[in-house]
């Protein structure tokens, strides 16, 4: 938010001037409204960076107050010209934000503000004019009315019109006489998005399909659909039929606008550790741990009755029905096809009715088993170090609390790591020997390569070597390759036993 603004002038004889100030002596004291507040900076300290030396004309300026309080950005221009007393007007334009503030909004404007009144100045010497009438007289501009020779506004007041627009609809369009208009709007400031790799999950902030337009680009149009959260950039590109460069580049233009946001990919086999946000999660700060309870429990309305894919693959495995949102399985056609008596259809309807019972008594069932705080807590601080999310759910099992009954366990982590209350534990693989390689320039040959098939070991072992320096992580050998975990441990252990070694970080 602007909190003043102004414009100054050097005069030969009275050095820096500050000559129209918006609000009033925000940078000057005035000796009119005793009511006015004390200025906002010290202009006896300041005023050599207002009016600089000449190295710093035709360049933006920001300036600190020594009390750390507010900045002052401005453009301070030098007109050559030998109309002017020393053949030189000097002026500047400039701000008074909030020390903390992002200063990169408000540099166009001020940019703007000089070039805008400097070319001005050059073709009708707006500027110049504006002194020499209030040293002349000021009866000239009472006869027009109080709007000068040409119809234009003082500086003070198109100053105060400025800040008041720009600080409570982020755009002026401003008459300053017949011929000109000041046209400036306040841009947000995004900085430039992350790169996208393919190993990434992005997650929508938002309904997509919501604010999606035919008019957009045609490859947003084809990978918005497919962007739930689960699916990884990589996949996404696969089902979109998009390439991979091009499904990075749009991903990329959503997150610049903040509409998603990137996750790594779920694994069973991951491994996750507690952040030091745990502990808001812990004391229930803003109502953290009942949100997370309306996000990850089976059952719940922002899951709309559906346990997502990881609790009904791993609650449903080995019984050959289909998994409601607790878990239980449904009969399907039970008894049907042993006798020739019993009719298909109705074989068919009662095992619909049966299952229909089933769902709604579970359901029934889980209304009143819900988890509990305590529980939510429970699980989400037993994350650690060196244990996978396998065996953090067995390990709760065992202690008699079926997690995937009644907990969606990818989007308890999700919810952990959009909070800020989890980290992924990357995996990484490093070779000495390719490190060895690295150092002195040398090619690593393999010592696999005699008999039939040793051409085929050693192209094979240069493929993962190039992955063993330890900066290529598990999930991206999973994507580039297209092989899991386990397949790449096996190939790992194949190739140079003893000199691989695995670690997390």
């Amino acid at each position: 938010m602007i909190q003043g603004i102004f414009y100054a002038r050097f005069l030969p004889q009275e050095g820096t001037k500050i000559v129209a100030q918006s609000p009033p002596g925000c940078i000057v004291a005035t000796t009119y409204g005793p009511h006015l507040k004390p200025p906002l900076v010290d202009f006896d300290i300041i005023q050599e960076y207002i009016i600089p030396r000449k190295a710093f004309f035709n360049r933006f300026m920001t300036v600190n107050t020594p009390d750390g309080k507010y900045t002052i950005l401005g453009f301070p221009v030098s007109i050559p010209n030998e109309r002017y007393h020393r053949n030189e007007f000097i002026f500047n334009f400039g701000l008074v934000v909030e020390a903390d503030a992002d200063q990169i909004p408000y540099e166009r404007l001020v940019r703007r503000l000089a070039v805008t009144f400097a070319e001005m100045e050059r073709q009708h010497g707006y500027l110049s004019a504006e002194g020499r009438a209030e040293d002349a007289s000021a009866s000239a501009n009472a006869g027009n009315g109080g709007n000068g020779d040409d119809g234009r506004r003082p500086i003070e007041s198109l100053l105060e019109i400025v800040k008041e627009d720009l600080n409570n609809y982020g755009e002026c369009m401003i008459p300053v006489n017949d011929a000109n208009t000041l046209n400036m709007k306040l841009f947000p400031y995004h900085p430039p998005p992350a790169p996208v790799r393919g190993w990434h999950v992005p997650v929508p902030k938002m309904k997509l399909a919501d604010v999606v337009d035919p008019t957009w680009d045609l490859t947003l149009q084809k990978i918005m659909p497919h962007i739930d959260g689960v699916n990884d950039v990589r996949r996404i590109a696969w089902l979109a039929d998009v390439s991979l460069p091009l499904t990075q580049i749009a991903l990329q233009h959503l997150l610049y606008y903040d509409t998603i946001l990137l996750l790594d990919m779920f694994f069973f086999g991951s491994c996750y550790a507690p952040r030091p946000g745990i502990h808001d999660f812990i004391t229930n700060r803003d109502g953290l741990v009942d949100e997370c309870a309306g996000y990850v429990c089976i059952g719940s309305p922002m899951l709309g009755g559906n346990g997502g894919n990881s609790s009904s693959s791993g609650s449903g495995s080995g019984s050959g029905g289909n998994t409601n949102p607790t878990g239980s399985t449904v009969p399907q056609g039970a008894g049907g096809g042993t006798s020739s008596s019993i009719n298909k259809d109705a074989t068919v309807d009662a095992a619909e009715a049966i299952g229909k019972k089933q769902q709604q008594q579970d359901n029934k069932n889980n209304t009143h088993q819900e988890v509990s705080n305590y529980q939510l807590i429970k699980l989400m601080t037993t994350f650690c170090m060196g244990r996978s999310v396998m065996e953090w759910i067995k390990l709760h099992q065992d202690a008699g609390f079926d997690v995937l009954r009644h907990v969606d366990v990818r989007r308890l982590v999700q919810f952990g790591v959009i909070k800020g209350l989890l980290y992924r534990v990357h995996k990484y693989v490093v070779s000495k020997q390719y490190l060895e390689a690295l150092a002195t320039g040398r090619r690593v040959v393999s010592k696999r390569s005699s008999g039939d098939d040793g051409e085929e070991g050693e192209e094979e072992e240069d493929v993962f070597l190039k992955y063993a320096d330890g900066c290529h992580s598990f999930d991206q050998i999973i994507t580039e390759l297209n092989m899991t975990d386990g397949e790449i441990m096996k190939k790992l252990r194949s190739l140079e036993p003893g000199d691989r070694t695995v670690f997390w970080k």
